[in-house]
Order: C-alpha cells, then structure tokens, then sequence
C-alpha cells in the first residue's frame, strides 16, 4: 500500500524512456516532491539511463515503487488525479494544474492520499487508466500543438503543488547585504542636494524655484532606496563638489 507524508504521489504510467524517467524525478525533486511511482517502464528497471538523468535525485529512484499495473500502484489512494490533453468521451470533472494542486492540499491536509497519473510519452493514459481516476487535469496548452514531455508535465504540477502547500512571496527584494533607508535619511540626502544645487544656481528661474524643490524630495521620496543607496548618493555629490572646487 502507498505511503504518503503530506505530499501527492506523482505515478508514472508504462514510461518509455530512461531519461524521461530520470528527468521527472529531478522535477519532482525541485519542488519537494519524493514519491514516485512507476508503472510497467518499458526499458525495464532500475535503469542506468534514468539514474543518470536524475543527476541529484537518484534517492527518488532508489526509493521509487514499481508496479506491474495501473490499479496497484493506486491502492490505498483516496483520490487520483490522471494528467491527459483530452477527456476522451469520459465525463470527469477538469481542473486546472493550479486548482488540482489546491484540492489535492486540502484533500491530503484532511488525511487523504492523493495520487497524480502521468501518461507515457508516445500518446499519454489510455482510457483504462483514466477510468480510475477521479477527476482530469488540463493544461491550457497551444491547441493546435498539446502534448507535453513528460518530465515538462511533471514539473508543471509538481510547481503548483509547492504553490499550494507551501508560502511563497509573490515578490520580494533581494537587498544585497542592506536594508531599507529610513525616512530621516532620505530626508539628509534630499537636503544634501538641495543646498548643493542652490549653491550651483540649478533652482532657476526664481519664480519656479519652491516647485523645482518640491518636485526633487517627491523624487527621492519615490525612490526606494536603501542605506547603501543613500551613501553613495552623498559620496557622489561630494565628489561632484570637489572636482568642481580643484578647478
């Protein structure tokens, strides 16, 4: 029987090719992913070509169950999603890779196990092998050109299944050893500028002076800065002032 500690099992079906195997585990790996199964591959197993292609996940390979059918490698799941381009005349409810990824959180969060169906490269699962299957996921793909490699296929769910288990920042700023300028320094560097642009007669013509020194602490004011920024900011316009005074 499967076991499964709080991640889906990722299933290959009747894989033809060593490599193919070797980089869908590497995929799996990528995102946290160590369950493996394999179904029937055609070159036999273990296979030297998968293990090479694994390059740092050849654990999953060591630790992947074999399976001579479809339904064994699926005991003891609750529910088993089956990736397919098509439904095949089969009525089944079809997610999206995202939204499969969120129901299989919340299924195994509930203490279900959860199975995904990967087909083999040449033409996918058959429909003895989507029957078993509770529901289809569907990528929006190029109609005119759908099928996916199977690693491809692999790191695609195994990308939104570490979207949907774990927290990931939509953005973030990567500061370099810094941080953040705190107001009152971007206060110092704006009225650094300031006096020194005064004392080079920038604020002209007279009249649109106050609007000019306005619009340059908005400027600042927008910038994000970080300290660092700040620093060389001021060593620039000391520089600056210098070179001018050695003439």
């Amino acid at each position: 029987m499967p076991t499964q500690d709080g991640q889906p099992s990722f299933v290959l079906v009747r894989p033809q090719m060593g490599e193919n195997i070797g980089a869908a585990a590497r995929a799996m790996w990528n995102f946290g992913l160590d369950r493996m199964r394999v179904v029937a591959p055609r070159d036999g197993w273990p296979n030297q070509k998968a293990v090479a292609m694994a390059s740092g996940a050849g654990r999953l390979l060591d630790e992947a169950q074999l399976c001579d059918t479809t339904a064994e490698a699926l005991e003891g799941c609750h529910f088993v999603f089956a990736t397919t381009a098509r439904a095949r005349g089969l009525t089944k409810p079809v997610y999206s890779p995202e939204s499969a990824m969120a129901e299989a959180a919340e299924r195994i969060a509930g203490d279900q196990k959860v199975a995904v169906l990967f087909g083999p490269e040449r033409a996918g699962l058959e429909n003895e092998d989507i029957a078993r299957a509770n529901a289809i996921i569907n990528v929006p793909v190029n109609p005119d050109f759908p099928s996916l490699n199977l690693a491809q296929c692999v790191l695609l769910t195994g990308y939104e299944w570490r979207r949907a288990s774990v927290e990931v920042q939509a953005r973030r700023d990567e500061l370099a050893g810094s941080s953040w300028a705190e107001h009152a320094e971007v206060e110092a560097l704006a009225r650094h500028y300031e006096e020194r642009l005064e004392e080079a007669g920038f604020f002209f013509p007279e009249h649109k002076a106050e609007g000019m020194k306005v619009n340059l602490r908005n400027m600042w004011s927008r910038l994000p800065l970080t300290r660092a920024d700040a620093q060389m900011l001021h060593g620039m316009m000391r520089q600056m002032v210098r070179w001018k005074n050695r003439g």
